[in-house]
Order: structure tokens, then sequence, then C-alpha cells
């Protein structure tokens, strides 16, 4: 069984800012790399003690170079910087990997649940919406794992993405860390969330694990409101694309890759 772990930084326990993610380098930055390194972890102790013989973590935060390897099992294997493809914060994915889980996600831009809450850049995106929901970089990522026929089995972050990854698959197990108060939060004890996601990242591989597919739709339209008007009238000349407001930009495809390409090249 080989697992892939997708990991980002704005989900995990005890983190509420962006300065706190590396917008500054911050002793709190530094210890975000520690708590992040420790969940992920706890994830990869999971899915060895369930019976994989393989675990690959990607570093999926900016510039992918957050986690400390030192924590991790000497089993599991790091992949870190950016692959700079369009599979982004799956790069390194393929159609060898049986599962996919995600650690330290968080809520969509648009959403009110984390005051980190945003999808790929919250400096460019104020909102982004797939077949019509609000797109988080989990549904962008793990429909991107569906794509390649491999299902997403359990999420870690706080409670606003892990109710809204329900919508994706129902049978996913999710774990939150925290949630959101205005621009405050209110967290679990980061040593209990440690304990817990190793415990239910078993339970998510157990038993008959058909459960997770999830048929995707035969046709996608991604929707993206930028902050900037020029930044919307400049990614409209992408083929294919269409301005719909001058802030709006709408892009259409019945193969999924075209709509991760579309992004790899406009945000």
């Amino acid at each position: 069984m080989k697992i892939f772990i997708g990991s980002d930084i704005e989900g995990v326990a005890g983190l509420s800012t962006f300065e706190e993610s590396g917008m500054q380098d911050t002793n709190k930055y530094q210890w975000a790399c520690h708590q992040m390194s420790k969940e992920v972890a706890a994830a990869c102790r999971g899915a060895f003690s369930a019976g994989a013989n393989e675990v690959v973590v990607k570093d999926a935060h900016a510039y992918g170079r957050n986690i400390i390897i030192d924590y991790l099992p000497k089993e599991a294997m790091l992949l870190s910087s950016n692959t700079n493809t369009p599979w982004s914060m799956v790069g390194g994915i393929d159609e060898n990997y049986d599962y996919l889980m995600f650690i330290g996600y968080h809520d969509a831009a648009g959403s009110d649940t984390n005051p980190t809450a945003h999808t790929i850049s919250s400096r460019v995106v104020t909102k982004m919406t797939l077949n019509g929901k609000l797109c988080s970089e989990f549904l962008l990522f793990a429909t991107a794992g569906a794509y390649l026929g491999i299902p997403t089995v359990f999420l870690s972050g706080d409670e606003g993405i892990a109710t809204r990854a329900k919508e994706f698959s129902p049978t996913i197990v999710t774990y939150g860390t925290k949630r959101g108060i205005g621009n405050a939060v209110i967290s679990k004890q980061p040593e209990l969330v440690i304990a817990q996601i190793e415990e239910q990242v078993k339970e998510a591989l157990s038993g008959d694990l058909s459960r997770h597919n999830v048929e995707l739709p035969e046709h996608f339209e991604i929707v993206i409101n930028y902050f900037r008007h020029f930044e919307a009238l400049s990614k409209s000349y992408y083929p294919g694309a269409k301005l719909v407001d001058p802030y709006t930009v709408k892009y259409e495809h019945d193969d999924y890759f075209e709509i991760l390409r579309f992004l790899h090249f406009t945000i």
C-alpha cells in the first residue's frame, strides 16, 4: 500500500495568522514548522501501522521547505521544494499511489471559518469556485487525486475544511484541529492533535477502502475572483478563458488536467 500525503501549515494546531505561516520569519513560524512536521509524522506512523509499505510526504506550503525531516519515521520519504508543474500541491503524485491524505489544511478563500483561509494565494484570489462550489486547495487536489484514480481517505485541518471535505467525499475521515472565531482561533492542544491524527489515519485505512472512491463529473468549470481588476484582465488571455466581469475569469474543460494547467498559469 503506497500513500501520498500532502501537507500544508495553516491548518495545524495553534496557528492563527499568516505571519506565523512564514510571511514573516518569526519564532512562531519556526514553531509552526515543528508542529507541521509532528502532525505529518503522526500521519506517517498511522499509515505504517495500518499496513502501508511506502509513504511519501509532499511539503506543499509556499516554497515547500518547511517540514523538518528528522521528525518523520525512518521509513517515510519527504518531497520538498516545488515541482513547478500543474500538479502544484500534489506535485510528484502519479497513478502508482493507492491513497491520498491531506494534513494541516485550511478552508477556502471566501469562507469565514479560519483567519488564514485562502485558495492558492492569499494575495491574488478573493474567491474561487469549481462547478459552482466554493473551492479550497483540498477540493482542487483531492479532485486531482481522483482524476488519477487515487481516493482521498483522510484530512486534518481547521473545522471548516474538515466539514467541507465531506461534500467531496462523504466517507473521508476528517479531524478538526481548531476553529475560527472572527479573526481569532480556538485550538486543540498540539500533543492531543498529534495523537489523534495517528489514530484516525489508522481508522481511515481500515475496512473496505473502496468506500472512499468518488465519481468525478464529466465537465469542469472554474471561476476565479481576483483582488485586482488588471490581474483578471491579464489572465483572461489564457486560451479558452473568459472575462466574466472586471474581477472574474472563467475557464471550462472536460479534462481536469486542463483545469490544473489553467491554474498553473493564472495564479
